[in-house]
């Protein structure tokens, strides 16, 4: 079996409170420079799955001063990229390739993206490459979906 990514390895080595998930939180943003236009906290990543918030603060509003719906993408591909870097192994590597969004109701709280793999991949059969969905929930702070994203990755053989 193949070693887990950089990332995820990193993630794996810092503590499971409030600090590690800070601590690499700022790092992820440190890489990808604009995730930090949305405040990320990673708060769960692992193979399949992540959590991602985001505070509703003026950095991120819209003219009607509610979440800006492309700062709700931003966040939803953030949380994309972390469970692809939780999921993917160190002998292959993945790069984003589309995404759809629906924009489904006015998102006024913090936000939380939920990235998930609808089944697990199977890596020994990706010899060429093959796209990879990932499904990732927008939620309010009642748990209402306030954007979707499907997000289509490219996996290769690294």
């Amino acid at each position: 079996m193949s070693k887990d990514s950089p990332t995820y390895a990193l993630r794996k080595r810092l503590p499971g409170n409030l600090l590690g998930k800070t601590l690499f939180s700022m790092g992820m943003v440190a890489k990808v420079p604009y995730f930090g236009t949305v405040l990320p906290l990673v708060q769960e990543m692992r193979p399949g799955y992540c959590r991602v918030v985001s505070p509703n603060w003026f950095g991120v509003h819209n003219h009607l001063g509610t979440f800006h719906a492309i700062a709700a993408c931003n966040l939803a591909e953030a949380a994309m990229g972390m469970l692809m870097e939780a999921t993917t192994p160190s002998s292959h590597r993945w790069i984003p390739k589309a995404m759809n969004v629906q924009y489904l109701a006015k998102a006024k709280t913090r936000l939380t993206a939920h990235a998930e793999l609808a089944e697990p991949i199977d890596f020994d059969a990706v010899t060429e490459g093959i796209d990879v969905v990932v499904s990732v929930r927008v939620c309010d702070t009642d748990g209402v979906e306030v954007v979707h994203a499907d997000i289509t990755t490219w996996v290769t053989p690294a």
